[in-house]
């Protein structure tokens, strides 16, 4: 099985959204979304040179290494740094291509998956899809018994494309190794 690389910590630009950027000025900073909870306005706007006494609206405006599309609020940051350090860094990878598969299975509000249920679906990241299913059949003794004729012969490209129908299949963005990334659908 192969090992994709890590796609690193996931991470907000978090701002001061009211009193600075409506107001014309970007006023954050980057932040672990493990961390987010721990970041005060005076921490935002330090160094910034604005007062910060009236604001108190804070905003992600932008985000690396979690898996959706556009801006959200500061708990739904920390809520995604949460699943980060359930998942762990070595499981990130697969998290956010389910995620961005789009077949994966939330919990509460948004787009935050069911880490059990990925744990469940989770089947590897492999080279490709027909190294799965070859493996697959290999643990599960699917030609135990069988005559040598009928192994020789089996349709390995048909089995296999009859396989996938039963399987989110996910290839692996440049930046995570290679191969694709294998979730049984249930």
């Amino acid at each position: 099985m192969a090992t994709p690389t890590d796609i690193g910590t996931p991470r907000v630009w978090l701002a001061c959204l009211a009193c600075c950027y409506n107001d014309g000025a970007l006023v954050g900073q980057w932040v672990d979304c493990c961390d987010v909870e721990d970041v005060t306005l005076a921490d935002l706007h330090e160094g910034s040179g604005r007062p910060y006494a009236a604001c108190e609206e804070v905003w992600v405006l932008d985000h690396e290494f979690v898996p959706v599309e556009g801006e959200f609020g500061p708990l739904e940051a920390a809520e995604w740094g949460r699943c980060y350090e359930e998942a762990g860094p070595e499981q990130w990878p697969a998290v956010c291509a389910w995620v961005r598969s789009g077949m994966h299975v939330t919990q509460g509000a948004g787009d935050l998956p069911s880490l059990p249920d990925f744990e469940e679906r989770y089947c590897g990241h492999w080279e490709s899809f027909r190294e799965y299913a070859e493996q697959l059949a290999d643990d599960t003794g699917m030609m135990t018994g069988w005559p040598e004729e009928a192994v020789r012969y089996f349709d390995w490209a048909g089995w296999t494309r009859d396989l996938a129908f039963d399987h989110t299949v996910v290839d692996a963005p440049a930046g995570e190794g290679y191969g694709v990334y294998v979730f049984r659908d249930l």
